[in-house]
């Protein structure tokens, strides 16, 4: 047990740690979105209609919030952005819980949205600044574990504390937050030198990254990921609902995946580490299909649990070897860019999935998740099609950062 402790946890350097540390208080105190629209509908008096637009100028912001991120982390620095945002965060909370008029709650929602997304491009680039490139599959692992163990305590935490208060779970995060800032502040040094902060593009930056082929491939790709993720979240219900199936059961599925997360995720660094990641993209995304395309039969509680098994292995293998393909094609002077743009997968994700697989499963049945499972199978396909020129940049990048030895030419 202490070697695979030692394989899983072992070998990454104290400032990961303290990154790793701040992500999971910040998750796990962040009950505040959990229950906005509940808080607008049942504390504040907004109908539906416009408890879902105040919600909606939430995410606005949150795609705002990760490009600017993105910008700051190059030119400010991974630190003053990670420390910043989450200040600003935390007094952003602050005013929610006092604010009553919906017009204002509707501006701090826009700005919680932008201030909760710019550490996120901060947050993977100072990682990736700190890990040894031959480390870095396994700290985006551990990354991913606690992000989900944050959220899941998350989750059960704001079901007991919206009985208490709803400005409360404002208040709570608020300072969650702030623990996580003075994390920061404490133990995260700049880990953006000075001279490469110098040396930043100015004007050219992001267009640099919008010019990278082989990155938007690869970002593409991830949305078609991300729509068979998204689907859980949005459709799924839906089907279970057609079935007869009641809230409580979807709470099944979902602490189902939670947990096979909690307990297998890190055991998947053992399983993929050495292997193509190309491959282990490709593996991932016909595992999902499989899954989903359990539900084209899916009829009862157990059969959904046992798709919810399959697509949530399927998604496990996916998160460490996207994360680490991301930080390898990204050039340290933009960093925070590229991270940008690939968080963008997920919002784009969370609007296309729940608007036409709403309509898929009204007009085609069952046969939708036949569609969704094709989606994965294309996906693979793509994955092994374009992972062999990612490959060649990555050992090019590599080689020009002296990590690897210039090929021989005999």
């Amino acid at each position: 047990m202490r070697g695979w402790l030692r394989s899983a946890v072992g070998g990454l350097p104290g400032v990961y740690w303290f990154l790793w540390a701040g992500l999971l208080v910040n998750r796990a105190g962040g009950f505040a979105v959990l229950y906005l629209s509940l808080y607008l509908t049942a504390e504040r008096g907004a109908g539906a209609a416009l408890a879902g637009l105040v919600v909606g100028s939430y995410g606005i912001g949150g795609i705002v919030g990760t490009l600017a991120g993105g910008v700051l982390t190059d030119r400010w620095g991974r630190r003053a952005t990670l420390l910043w945002s989450h200040l600003a965060c935390s007094a952003v909370l602050v005013a929610l819980a006092l604010s009553t008029p919906l017009t204002v709650i509707a501006g701090l929602c826009l700005l919680l949205g932008l201030t909760q997304a710019m550490p996120g491009p901060a947050f993977v680039a100072a990682i990736t600044d700190v890990v040894p490139a031959g480390h870095r599959l396994r700290a985006f692992n551990l990354q991913f574990w606690a992000f989900n163990l944050g959220t899941a305590g998350a989750s059960l935490l704001a079901g007991v504390l919206a009985r208490w208060s709803y400005p409360g779970l404002f208040l709570l995060d608020a300072a969650s937050t702030l623990i996580t800032a003075l994390i920061i502040a404490w133990k995260v040094p700049e880990t953006l030198s000075r001279d490469s902060r110098s040396a930043a593009p100015r004007g050219g930056g992001m267009r640099t990254v919008l010019a990278d082929r082989i990155f938007l491939i690869f970002v593409g790709l991830t949305i078609l990921q991300a729509l068979l993720n998204t689907q859980t979240t949005t459709i799924v219900p839906l089907a279970m609902h057609d079935d007869g199936l009641g809230p409580g059961d979807y709470g099944l599925v979902t602490a189902l995946g939670g947990a096979l997360i909690m307990i297998g995720q890190l055991f998947v660094p053992g399983f993929i580490d050495g292997r193509r990641k190309d491959r282990v993209l490709a593996l991932s995304m016909v595992v999902m299909a499989g899954g989903f395309a359990v539900l084209a039969v899916a009829d009862s509680l157990p059969v959904y649990l046992a798709a919810a098994v399959v697509w949530t292995v399927g998604g496990m293998l996916a998160a460490p070897p996207n994360a680490a393909i991301n930080s390898e094609l990204a050039p340290p002077l933009l960093r925070g860019r590229y991270q940008a743009v690939f968080y963008l997968s997920f919002p784009a994700a969370a609007f296309v999935a729940p608007a036409l697989g709403g309509a898929g499963l009204e007009y085609f049945g069952g046969t939708h998740w036949i569609i969704v499972a094709a989606v994965g199978l294309i996906g693979a396909g793509l994955h092994l099609v374009a992972g062999p020129a990612r490959e060649r940049r990555v050992t090019a990048n590599s080689v020009h950062a002296g990590v690897l030895p210039t090929p021989s030419r005999n």
